[in-house]
């Protein structure tokens, strides 16, 4: 898959270990708790392309993330990491 490609929010959001399951990700967005480039996000299968900014509004804080690689499959902590950069957490 090439970035200009993108991928699902609800994938990207679990590759990216922010959720432990998909079904997690469509209730984030079903709550307006999550923003892509400053734009509620409605549905979960709005495409994320690499520099795109998501803003994701949780219980205890708010994260601000940049995506930087799509991902091709779940991994561990690390390889999680490597797909986005962390811009901002407010408590």
């Amino acid at each position: 898959m090439s970035g200009s490609d993108g991928l699902r929010l609800d994938k990207w959001l679990w590759h990216a270990r922010f959720v432990r399951r998909r079904e997690a990700a469509a209730g984030l967005v079903a709550e307006r708790r999550v923003r892509l480039n400053g734009q509620p996000v409605a549905k979960t299968h709005q495409l994320v392309r690499p520099g795109d900014v998501l803003v994701l509004t949780e219980r205890e804080r708010i994260r601000v993330v940049r995506v930087k690689e799509l991902g091709l499959r779940r991994g561990g902590a690390v390889d999680a990491a490597r797909l986005y950069e962390l811009v901002a957490v407010e408590p």
